[in-house]
Parts: C-alpha cells; sequence; structure tokens
C-alpha cells in the first residue's frame, strides 16, 4: 500500500543505511506533516488519512510552523466523507489524537476545516487551549479533553467503552450539578474530582480555585464513620438504608467532621 506521509516513507537497508525516496527525513526535521505526492490521491484512497493528518500534526508537527496549506485544502475538501469511516475507527483516531501533549492547534484546524463537525457533531475547540494551560504538570488524559470539546452523544459517535462512557457521564454531570470538590472526590474519587476542578475554569476561561488539590485530597480520603450494624436493631430493612443515607448527607454537609458519637447521639 501507498504511504501517507514522507515521514512514514523512510526505510533501511540490511546494512542499516536509511533510505529516504521522498524527503521525509528533512520533513520530519522541520516537524512538517506532509502527504506522499497529490494529497487529495492520498486521501481518497483511504479517508481515515485525514484524522490521521490531525493526530500526526497534534504529536510530531510543529505548532509555530502551521501546516501543509495543500493538505489543509484537501482535508477541507473532502471532510464529509469522514462520515463513510466506522465509528471505530474514528474513535481510536480521536483517542490518540487527544492524548497528544498538544492537542490544542490540530483540533482548532479540524474544527476550521469542518471536519470535527463530521466527525462530533457540536463539538466545539474553544475551551481546549485554557484546559492545556491549567493542565500543567497533570498527565494528558484524552476524556478530560474529550469533556472540554462537548459534542453529540459522543459515546456514539466515537463507539466509546461501557466504562469511558460512564467516566465522561460523570465528568459532565460534575460540571452541571455543581458539586463541591470534596463531595466529588468522595463519591467519585480524586481522579474524577480533579479533572472536573480543570474543566470547570477551563469552559469558562477562569483559574483554578485556591486549595483545589487539598479539598480533593480531604475528599478522598474521607471515611464516612457510621456502619449499618451501629444504627441495628432499632432501624432494618428500608427504615435502616434511608437512615444510613440521612446521617451521610448530615457528615458531608459537616465538612466530613462529624464523628461517629456526633452522627448516633
Amino acid at each position: 500500500a501507498r504511504r501517507d506521509f514522507t515521514m512514514n516513507a523512510l526505510y533501511a537497508d540490511a546494512e542499516g543505511n536509511v533510505i529516504d525516496p521522498l524527503g521525509g527525513l528533512a520533513d520530519l526535521s522541520a516537524r512538517l506533516v506532509r502527504f506522499v505526492g497529490d494529497p487529495d490521491a492520498r486521501i481518497r484512497e483511504d479517508y481515515l488519512r485525514i484524522l490521521r493528518f490531525f493526530r500526526f500534526h497534534a504529536w510530531f508537527g510543529d505548532p509555530d510552523r502551521g501546516m501543509d496549506v495543500d493538505a489543509l485544502a484537501a482535508c477541507a475538501e473532502h471532510a464529509r466523507h469522514v462520515a463513510r469511516l466506522s465509528r471505530e475507527r474514528i474513535g481510536h483516531e480521536m483517542r490518540r489524537l487527544l492524548d497528544a501533549p498538544d492537542p490544542g492547534p490540530a483540533m482548532a484546524a479540524m474544527q476550521a476545516t469542518g471536519v470535527l463537525s463530521h466527525v462530533l457533531a457540536g463539538a466545539d475547540s474553544a475551551a481546549l487551549g485554557p484546559l492545556l494551560h491549567l493542565e500543567g504538570a497533570v498527565p494528558p488524559y484524552w476524556l478530560r479533553r474529550l469533556a472540554a470539546i462537548g459534542g453529540e452523544s459522543p459515546e456514539k459517535a466515537l463507539r466509546l467503552t461501557n466504562a469511558e462512557a460512564r467516566h465522561l457521564r460523570l465528568l459532565c454531570d460534575g460540571l452541571r450539578e455543581g458539586e463541591p470538590l470534596p463531595v466529588l472526590a468522595y463519591r467519585h474519587g480524586a481522579h474524577m474530582a480533579r479533572d472536573v476542578a480543570l474543566l470547570r475554569p477551563a469552559l469558562i476561561g477562569g483559574a483554578l480555585p485556591d486549595g483545589w488539590i487539598a479539598e480533593i485530597e480531604k475528599g478522598a480520603t474521607a471515611r464516612f464513620p457510621v456502619r449499618a450494624a451501629d444504627l441495628m436493631p432499632s432501624y432494618e430493612g428500608p427504615a435502616l438504608g434511608t437512615r444510613l443515607a440521612e446521617l451521610e448527607r448530615r457528615w458531608i454537609a459537616s465538612g466530613f467532621e462529624l464523628s461517629r458519637e456526633q452522627l448516633l447521639a
């Protein structure tokens, strides 16, 4: 099969000498993702190459240099054909693209060329830049970044696994409901609370709140001090569950401060 990009058309002989028939080494050195020959022809051979072009730029391209203009024009021309691809193939490429150190410029170009709307209707890359800035030393996580761009039914459009879809749903619920970070960390773990903490200011162009890491740690390490056995035999059956939930709500509202004795008094 014909190679897609010049940097993928590098070979080595038995002695380890690099064979570079298409200038791939120069493009690799310049961090320029360029199709082999005519971009239009390469894309017609496999429309997945549109998504691969943006993924390769996210990982290997020079964001200050920009993208190959002929390649961008061809991607825009054939953007509608992305819909022909299987959702599994699209999802695979999007996972890898969003996991890049800085997928922002590539995603913005996807949106500008109309490709993003055919991948995930309603998605908007505007919040991705602020999120990447806030992430700092936090490891990249493609689902967090997917939550930032939004879109209609990503679980179907990208064929998410059940676990991925659940995590994304919890992220979106955390953004909508505005639960305090310690409560989110207590209910869903530090990872989930951290992602919500980063997304909230990114979506409104704000800053991370002071002490947010300590708040998450407090909730993630909190342990409800009352057990079902503490309420028996006074409470049994459904009444036992109702009473436990009531005491847990009181304990959470206290900032996880009320002791077992105070709750049972």
